[in-house]
């Protein structure tokens, strides 16, 4: 008689890549969840009345499928084969920009359920290394001036304040928050 082992089916390893349209939902879900850790309560139930999972969903996989730009890119943070976190990168939009230089850093989110266990570093890295083969020679990010570790995130990572600063709010105008832009050398 044979003896027979079960070995444990391998795991998926952790790793960013390019978002599968398939995805879509689920970055809309970790978007989501991310606004009730991040903003303050009033400001969260404001966002999240303003659109529903699903047409958060149809939009992300909108992005993923036909771009306007060909270097608007999504990427995903995946840990065991689910998205715990996500990019979404491209030319800066801002009125001081250098066109094909700088770059923007439009979302960069980590469930927090999986937050602290290196996506979001493994996720820094491929934003940087995807933004360098585009060709962009500097990059920018608009952070929430109360968001502490995301900053100090950052700034571990090479950012620094470049003195622009912006207010933005809700589309009802019920929650307003003050933006700093942070920027890097891709060089």
């Amino acid at each position: 008689m044979a003896l027979v082992t079960s070995h444990p089916a391998p795991s998926t390893p952790d790793s960013v890549r390019l978002a599968l349209p398939s995805e879509a939902e689920a970055i809309a879900a970790v978007q989501r969840r991310s606004w009730r850790d991040v903003f303050p309560p009033d400001v969260a139930d404001s966002i999240l009345r303003s659109v529903d999972l699903a047409t958060m969903a149809q939009s992300w996989e909108a992005a993923i499928l036909k771009p306007p730009l060909a270097e608007l890119r999504v990427l995903v943070a995946t840990s065991q084969g689910r998205v715990v976190g996500f990019a979404a990168i491209g030319p800066s939009d801002d009125p001081d920009a250098e066109p094909g230089k700088d770059a923007l850093v439009a979302e960069f989110v980590i469930d927090p359920q999986a937050q602290r266990q290196g996506h979001g570093s493994r996720l820094l890295n491929a934003v940087a290394d995807t933004l360098k083969a585009d060709g962009f020679t500097r990059a920018t990010w608009w952070v929430r001036s109360t968001d502490d570790p995301l900053r100090r995130f950052i700034t571990e990572s090479g950012w620094d304040a470049d003195g622009a600063h912006q207010e933005v709010a809700t589309p009802d105008e019920a929650a307003r928050v003050k933006m700093i832009r942070l920027h890097t050398s891709l060089s």
